[in-house]
């Protein structure tokens, strides 16, 4: 079967290249997975588009390059559990499916959790378990996480996120109000938390117990 996108997925890998992706695995992952699955129909043309795209449900999927970006900060190995936190789409989910053992997400929106796990069964990625809950709280039965990365911003990092996180782990998290934010790098070591302030950014409101209280639009 021809594959209609294949030019527009090399083209956005190229672009990822430009931007300073130079981890193979990760490269390789976004290669993998086809975002056009992910997407609705009525954007599917969009879908390889370096840029957000809408979801439903007052979500977008983030930028892919901005996620590539993430994922190479984190440095996941493939021994590594990873808790995701903004399921969205299940775009982002697949990738991280490739590069790690295990990987658990946590999407607030109960339509797009069940979207997600569909998607996951299709794509026979048996390593994942998404589950519709509040991602501020974390996933505590089944930590702790090697990574831990965050599709939202919240005022500062949630703390159960940070106790979930495994010595040596890395947690990525924008922090900062609800328009503008920096993107943050924490590192735990045995007694204490490392914590490095990365590029600006503007993602949509982490909601949630430990989070926003309410949201005027959504993300994922």
């Amino acid at each position: 079967m021809t594959d209609r996108y294949a030019a527009q997925r090399r083209a956005l890998i190229n672009r990822m290249q430009e931007r300073g992706i130079r981890d193979l695995n990760v490269l390789r992952a976004f290669e993998l997975v086809h975002r056009h699955n992910f997407v609705p129909q009525a954007v599917a043309h969009m879908a390889y588009d370096d840029a957000p795209v809408p979801i439903g449900f007052g979500q977008t999927a983030s930028q892919p390059s901005l996620q590539a970006l993430y994922m190479q900060l984190l440095e996941i190995g493939a021994d590594d559990r990873v808790l995701e936190v903004g399921t969205g789409s299940g775009y982002q989910t697949a990738i991280l499916a490739l590069l790690a053992r295990r990987v658990f997400s946590l999407e607030r929106v109960p339509e797009l959790a069940h979207q997600a796990i569909q998607r996951m069964r299709e794509l026979h990625l048996l390593n994942v378990k998404i589950q519709a809950f509040d991602g501020t709280v974390g996933w505590s039965e089944v930590a702790p996480f090697d990574r831990i990365i965050v599709a939202a911003a919240a005022p500062s990092a949630p703390q159960p996120l940070l106790e979930q996180l495994a010595t040596k782990g890395r947690l990525l998290i924008p922090e900062g109000d609800r328009r503008r934010q920096t993107l943050v790098l924490y590192e735990r070591t045995a007694r204490s938390f490392r914590r490095r302030e990365l590029d600006s950014v503007a993602f949509v409101p982490l909601v949630g117990r430990f989070g926003w209280e309410r949201e005027d639009e959504g993300g994922g």
